[in-house]
């Protein structure tokens, strides 16, 4: 966990490990997109301006969200109002919900490629491999925020967070963990909680004993989904290259991103909505809010692939995609 990667030299701007990793994340998957657009005959300065609205209105739906899925995290009667306006600013403590920047980014993108007269499908197929590529970058993040962890675990390749991390301040609150007393201190309404981690940083007792507390061991889940993130990425640009119905690609993201990401949520801890103690329709196991959304994205996408497919059958419209674009789309070089 490194949520500052340094500091640039000869000044005290920090660099943080998320903004970093969601820069780098959009240059790439804006290559990506340059890549396809012209492998289609498309405007490749379309789709990096299009690249760039989706960032935006991904971050905020995905910040959204997250603030709307932890609201408890984000209403703490001692920050008072403005603190917790703050909190849910601050977009450097990590917490972005990729499916709620996916529900924003979605229409508004769609909205700019119909504007610009982009064929909507083969645009939505182009998007898709940069979407999963770009959330390669965003799980790095959260790894080097220590945000959006994993569920307890024992294996070898488990992972613990420092003092004060989510993952600390979560494990105390459910009392799995206690700290030394040293590091508590009584609210005015008699409850307890930790020392927050600057506090103790200027105090050089609290300091030593911060540096030996860390969470439980936990799975790295922020990796599992870089991973699956990655082969989703190689698996979409290799169907792009292959004949198919126009929206295919796109609606291939739906299906498998569904069904990877209902079976990683269940190595991470998310409050139940649906299901066994949510208090909603409690003869279903216990589900989240990732998970609901899941297996809309699912059923959404399998809806697409034949809705697409039977469109593209359809008399006056071609089956297969442009792979190769015609010369004067190639442009120079």
């Amino acid at each position: 966990m490194r949520p500052v990667l340094f500091d640039i030299p000869f000044t005290d701007i920090p660099i943080y490990g998320y903004g970093l990793m969601m820069v780098l994340g959009f240059l790439a998957s804006v290559q990506l997109v340059q890549f396809l657009a012209r492998r289609s005959g498309l405007d490749p300065e379309v789709f990096v301006n299009g690249g760039l609205i989706a960032l935006i209105s991904g971050v905020l739906g995905a910040r959204v969200s997250h603030i709307l899925e932890n609201f408890s995290n984000f209403s703490d009667p001692n920050l008072g109002l403005w603190g917790n306006l703050k909190e849910m600013a601050n977009l450097r403590s990590g917490g972005l919900t990729f499916f709620g920047g996916l529900l924003l980014a979605f229409p508004v993108t769609l909205f700019y490629g119909w504007r610009k007269r982009v064929p909507l499908r083969l645009g939505m197929d182009i998007m898709a491999p940069a979407i999963m590529l770009s959330l390669v970058f965003g799980r790095i993040g959260c790894f080097l925020n220590g945000c959006c962890y994993g569920a307890e675990c024992h294996v070898p390749w488990a992972v613990h967070y420092p003092y004060y991390s989510n993952a600390y301040i979560d494990h105390y609150a459910d009392g799995k963990i206690q700290p030394p007393d040293e590091l508590l201190k009584r609210l005015s309404n008699g409850k307890t909680t930790i020392v927050p981690a600057d506090k103790a940083a200027r105090d050089p007792v609290l300091k030593a004993l911060a540096a030996q507390e860390h969470s439980l061991d936990v799975h790295p889940a922020q990796l599992y989904s870089m991973f699956n993130a990655l082969l989703l990425a190689a698996v979409l640009t290799a169907f792009f290259t292959m004949p198919h119905a126009p929206g295919r690609v796109f609606a291939l993201m739906f299906v498998l991103k569904g069904i990877t990401r209902f079976l990683l949520e269940m190595l991470r801890v998310e409050p139940s909505v649906l299901g066994h103690g949510s208090g909603h329709f409690e003869f279903l196991p216990a589900m989240s809010y990732s998970m609901v959304v899941s297996i809309g994205l699912f059923v959404g996408g399998i809806v697409m692939w034949y809705a697409f497919g039977r469109y593209e059958r359809s008399p006056g419209h071609r089956d297969e995609m442009p792979l190769v674009p015609s010369p004067s789309a190639r442009g120079p070089g």
